[in-house]
């Protein structure tokens, strides 16, 4: 009989110690891009030696590319963050006709997480043809910007702080913050971080509400198992990279938002629950703040899918 209880513990240690060996396998290369072209499959699309192989030794994944579609007057900028992290950036003056002597403001737009610059254009030319200033900016290890390494938004604070101080310098008072997803969420945690991030409006579409959550997010969104894997690459991630992962959660931080916010998520979104949205909501002590949600829609631009309703949302919480 105790051989086989000998049998059994060793038998479980070592699965112990495989399993979070492929958590921290997994953790490395979520967040990690690499500059090289590398080509890029959904879980679906692989064979199943694609997948035994994705499982043991993880994927890498290109830095995601930056095209330059914009059709609005804008130059090239680099910011310095607080690490000495250069990053990547476009602004857009607005002189969109003689009428506008001066811009209504500056909007600053972060994308979400795998993603560019050239993912919120969009949204970018609608915030323009409103009269404002419009500065789109990389965050590190994405796009142009340097860097291979992304804590989905626990350093990337440093790059909304750069981002901020960049249009303040600028003399600018009236300033927007939105973001997308990793954008939004990081947002929160930059105006936790940071007191002297002080914006007159947030935009924050579908942000999770902790990092664990959005490890979650991830898994169900690849039709994978949430549990152990979530929590053991969550805590992986963390380990890696120098931080408390499980410590990293938004829809507490939402308690140091203080100007007015817009909360936008999509009802079909599976990636962020609407447990943490109303999680986000609570914790937002502001005096004005609305939750606004979009029939039909997941974890995607919400201006692509129902743009008439994106823009007279938005065009109203601005002018409030």
């Amino acid at each position: 009989m105790k051989k086989w209880f000998k049998r059994i513990a060793y038998t479980l240690s070592v699965l112990f110690v495989l399993l979070n060996v492929l958590a921290a396998v997994q953790a490395y290369h979520a967040t990690h891009y690499y500059n090289e072209n590398l080509p890029k499959k959904h879980i679906n699309e692989m064979s199943f030696g694609e997948k035994l192989s994705a499982i043991a030794f993880g994927v890498r994944v290109s830095k995601s590319l930056v095209v330059d579609s914009l059709s609005i007057p804008h130059t090239n900028i680099q910011l310095v963050t607080d690490d000495s992290i250069h990053l990547a950036a476009w602004y857009c003056e607005n002189n969109i006709d003689d009428t506008i002597v001066n811009a209504k403001g500056t909007v600053i737009m972060f994308h979400g997480h795998g993603s560019s610059r050239s993912g919120i254009i969009n949204e970018a030319w609608v915030f323009y043809r409103l009269g404002y200033n419009v500065m789109m900016v990389d965050f590190r290890a994405h796009g142009e910007s340097e860097g291979n390494t992304c804590t989905v938004g626990y350093y990337e604070s440093k790059d909304v702080k750069a981002a901020y101080d960049y249009v303040t310098s600028k003399g600018e008072k009236y300033i927007v913050l939105y973001g997308i997803s990793l954008g939004a969420s990081t947002i929160i945690k930059a105006m936790h971080d940071y007191k002297t991030i002080r914006p007159s409006h947030i935009i924050l579409e579908m942000p999770f509400g902790s990092l664990y959550c959005a490890v979650k997010g991830t898994m169900r969104l690849n039709h994978v198992p949430e549990q152990p894997a979530s929590a053991l690459i969550t805590f992986w991630g963390g380990v890696e990279h120098g931080f408390w992962a499980f410590g990293f959660n938004p829809q507490d931080e939402a308690k140091d938002i203080n100007c007015k916010v817009l909360l936008q998520r999509g009802t079909d979104d599976i990636r962020v629950t609407e447990e943490e949205t109303q999680a986000i909501y609570k914790h937002i002590p502001s005096p004005y703040k609305k939750l606004v949600e979009y029939s039909y829609c997941s974890h995607e631009s919400l201006y692509k899918k129902e743009p008439i309703k994106w823009v007279a949302t938005v065009d109203d919480f601005l002018r409030r």
